[in-house]
Parts: structure tokens; sequence; C-alpha cells
């Protein structure tokens, strides 16, 4: 499960990342809000690398994005391969990603914790991170899928909830 969850989770992040991108591109043309470099400064931080200024960091703007994209989407990998599928579980990954963009954000120093934005920024990172989260969970169902149920969906199928006594799972 782990080997086809970590290929089938890079394909489904870097799917997501690419639709939250094009979202981004979409949003960014209508508001006129400013292309953001927060990505390209976090990695920058983290390889502990002297930070470029403005347009010459798209190269690493677009590593750390993509990057950060494809890892995090085999955590959504992971969970379709154990069962858990469907807008409920893309729900929970939301959070999941959502976090992880703000862990390394405010580790770094780059950014600052999210109560602390104002309002529509805040409104219009979550929603690109909805579209990110949706769409990597849509690619990695249907990858996990061909594998037939996840263990807990088996389980589910024997006895619903959270029952000790099922199993062990053919």
């Amino acid at each position: 499960m782990l080997r086809n969850a970590l290929r089938q989770g890079l394909v489904a992040g870097l799917a997501g990342t690419a639709v939250m991108t094009v979202a981004e591109k979409v949003e960014q043309r209508v508001t006129g809000r400013p292309n953001s470099y927060v990505p390209a400064r976090v990695l920058e931080r983290l390889l502990r690398v002297r930070e470029r200024q403005g347009r010459r960091s798209g190269a690493v703007n677009l590593a750390m994005h993509f990057g950060q994209g494809a890892l995090i989407g085999v955590v959504r990998s992971l969970m379709a391969n154990a069962g858990m599928r469907g807008p409920v579980a893309s729900a929970m990954f939301a959070v999941v990603r959502l976090s992880n963009d703000q862990i390394l954000e405010n580790a770094t120093g780059v950014g600052a914790p999210p109560q602390s934005w104002p309002r529509s920024e805040l409104i219009v990172d979550v929603a690109h991170k909805a579209v990110y989260a949706f769409t990597t969970g849509v690619v990695a169902d249907a990858l996990a899928a061909r594998g037939g149920p996840g263990p807990g969906q088996r389980h589910a199928a024997l006895r619903p909830g959270r029952k000790s006594d099922v199993g062990p799972l053919p």
C-alpha cells in the first residue's frame, strides 16, 4: 500500500497543485492581486540560502509550490488507500494542507498566524487550498479505487462505525 500511495500521491498532489495554480491566476486577473513569493521565501529559509528578490525567485517559488503540493498529496493518497475517500476525506485533507502551509510559513518567520491576516486574504488562501484539496482528493480517490476498497471501507461493509472486534480483514 505504501509504494502505491507514494506514487499515486505525488501524481494527485501535482494535479491538485496545477489546478490550484490555474485558479490562482484567474483570481489574480480578476482581483488584481500580485503574485505571492511566500513559497520562495519559505524554501530559501528552509535551505538557508540567500533570499532572492522579485521575479528572480520565480523558479524557486514554483519549485516550492509544486514540490510541497506533490509531497503533501501523499497524505491524501494514504487516506484514499486506507479507505478514507470522498468529499469528507477531502475536507479533512484541506485542513492538513492549510496546517502544513502555516507551520512552514510561521516556523521560518515568513508568515504570521492566519488570525492576524486581513479577512479577504484569509478567504482567498482558504479557497485556493480547498481547490487543491478537493482536486487532489478526486485524483487520489480514483487512483486508489483501482485497488478496490481500502481496509476502512471493508471494515464499514462488515460492521459500520468504530468497532474493535471487527477483523482481521481479508
